[in-house]
């Protein structure tokens, strides 16, 4: 990205204006982005990947929450201190989406892509230690939240991704540290599994973005 045009990003020789420089101000171009995302999706997962017309909504109320257009998040009820929890189901392209975003604001902090797996499995070899680790101010995307195992240390089960979610929950509260994650599973489903406590902490932590649950499997 040239710092003198944040609106131009440069992929290799290419490069893609979002919109138009108006002083300090950026006016993005959702269209312009589309195109963007669309080639930068083809260079990060393969020639194959395309931006479809029926996530175009959803796609405009993430787009909107990444640029931080304040205007437009207050209609679509998207609140731009909060993170994202973007639900919808198997193979519909969450996971793709959020590593896809980063890339459209470089100029913002950063946020790490780690599946809710592989911190149970850490748990697991070294215990609590590993709920600490998230408790600081990076900003993280918690993948495929909800179907992780229990974690288990010297004979002791813990539902770790619950635990990590409230202290990222005091994060926020205190400090507005971002979390964001993305879920097969519906608010039902996420209670079951963490609890009203924290089910509770996330509906104030989180915007809920969803798929629709017919959205097509885009992994074939």
């Amino acid at each position: 990205m040239n710092n003198l045009k944040p609106h131009i990003i440069s992929e290799g020789k290419l490069q893609y204006q979002l919109g138009e420089l108006d002083g300090n101000q950026i006016i993005y171009d959702f269209d312009k982005m589309l195109i963007y995302l669309n080639a930068k999706g083809k260079l990060l997962f393969g020639s194959k990947f395309k931006i479809y017309e029926e996530d175009r909504a959803v796609l405009f109320k993430l787009c909107n929450y990444f640029i931080k257009d304040e205007t437009n998040c207050k209609k679509l009820g998207v609140d731009i201190h909060k993170g994202i929890l973007l639900t919808g189901p198997v193979g519909c392209g969450k996971t793709s989406l959020m590593k896809l975003l980063r890339y459209m604001v470089p100029h913002q902090k950063p946020f790490k892509i780690i599946p809710s797996r592989n911190i149970s499995f850490g748990f697991n070899h070294i215990g609590y230690k590993t709920i600490n680790d998230y408790g600081d101010n990076h900003y993280y995307c918690f993948d495929d939240l909800g179907v992780e195992p229990m974690g288990r240390h010297y004979g002791k089960d813990c539902n770790v991704m619950g635990e990590i979610l409230l202290s990222r929950y005091d994060l926020y509260s205190e400090h507005k540290v971002k979390t964001h994650a993305t879920t097969n599973l519906n608010a039902k489903e996420l209670g079951e599994r963490y609890g009203c406590r924290v089910r509770s902490r996330m509906r104030q932590m989180f915007n809920l973005i969803s798929f629709d649950s017919n959205s097509l499997d885009k992994r074939s």
